[in-house]
């Protein structure tokens, strides 16, 4: 199932929140989705101004961004001098499924639209 994540860029001068790039990765080349980002750039341009992002970049391959790694890790030394490991792992289920469900709602209604344009 593909995933979407957020890559941080760097702060510009003027840039009134952190500029962005949409990463949605693990899709299938034989996926709907992919054919038509691919088929059709504008699409791609329409959702990332939509979204605010100053891209949008399909992947079939799995994309690591080290910065979204949500594992938190605390080691703290004890009182009796053993080391105490604590981890948190977010639990993001159903997460991937609405933020599918948004961007595909984002899809239509850019579609819509650019029907809209040619009547």
């Amino acid at each position: 199932m593909a995933r979407l994540q957020i890559l941080e860029l760097p702060e510009g001068t003027g840039d009134d929140r952190p500029p962005f790039i949409l990463v949605i990765d693990e899709v299938a080349f034989d996926n709907p989705v992919y054919e038509r980002f691919v088929a059709d750039e504008e699409l791609a341009t329409g959702l990332a101004s939509r979204v605010g992002a100053r891209a949008v970049l399909v992947f079939e391959d799995t994309i690591d961004i080290p910065a979204n790694d949500l594992t938190l890790t605390h080691v703290q030394e004890a009182a009796d001098g053993n080391v105490i490991r604590l981890r948190v792992e977010p639990d993001l289920e159903g997460f991937t499924e609405t933020v599918m469900t948004e961007v595909a709602k984002a899809q239509a209604e850019v579609m819509d639209a650019r029907r809209g344009e040619r009547r």
